[in-house]
């Protein structure tokens, strides 16, 4: 079967990386997290003085380190899922925390920044046989992508979701903050200049407010499999 390209985007906290990497695990496809690859970039910003304490990013100085900054995924075997690494250190937790949550989107919607990361995100897509998941994959990264997919669900169930993730994870949360966090987000993402966040008119929506894990899969899965037919045949 003639492999393809799968783009995942949608609004953040709608469980886009967990669908994508469950989805490419079970076609064996290779998993791309690019939300990861912006989070990796804020963690280098905040750990070297690059965002200020009123959340302003130092954008020259950032520009002039993005050659220090490496990104890359290692498959971990105890959870059959890529962890991501930032210049050989595993970051994979750090960069989901809501000091990264909350500083990320100024800092993806910086020109070289997204230029340097789709760069190197459509390097990885070149064999195709991918999964990948974003803001701006169907409509800027992979706009010749077979599948596309744009995944929404209410603010109030992605807060809800992103709280819970971190209690499980013994990490600070508090409900309110992590709405703001979430609704402020979604504006930057959608308004930003460069590549914003916007439903690509060929892409399939997929509303899982109300949706089980299982239920998700399953929907992907249907999907995936209509499109290789059609791909196949065609």
């Amino acid at each position: 079967m003639k492999k393809i390209i799968i783009a995942i985007d949608g609004h953040s906290s709608c469980g886009k990386s967990t669908m994508a990497k469950d989805l490419a695990r079970r076609i064996g496809y290779v998993y791309v997290d690019t939300g990861a690859m912006y989070r990796a970039v804020t963690l280098y910003a905040l750990r070297h003085g690059l965002i200020g304490n009123d959340g302003k990013v130092d954008a020259e100085g950032l520009r002039a380190q993005m050659d220090n900054i490496h990104i890359s995924f290692r498959f971990n075997p105890e959870t059959g899922r890529p962890d991501t690494y930032l210049n050989d250190e595993l970051v994979e937790q750090t960069i989901r925390s809501l000091e990264v949550s909350s500083h990320v989107s100024p800092v993806a919607a910086l020109d070289f920044v997204r230029q340097a990361m789709v760069s190197q995100q459509q390097r990885m897509g070149e064999e195709k046989g991918i999964v990948m998941d974003g803001r701006d994959i169907g409509t800027t990264v992979f706009p010749q992508a077979e599948l596309k997919i744009f995944v929404t669900a209410s603010a109030e169930v992605r807060a809800q979701r992103r709280f819970d993730e971190l209690k499980a994870k013994g990490m600070p949360a508090d409900f309110a903050d992590i709405l703001r966090n979430v609704e402020e987000r979604d504006y930057i993402d959608s308004h930003r200049e460069v590549s914003p966040l916007r439903q690509a008119p060929d892409a399939l929506v997929l509303d899982n407010s109300h949706m089980t894990i299982e239920e998700q899969n399953q929907w992907l899965m249907q999907r995936f499999e209509e499109k290789t037919a059609t791909h196949a045949c065609c």
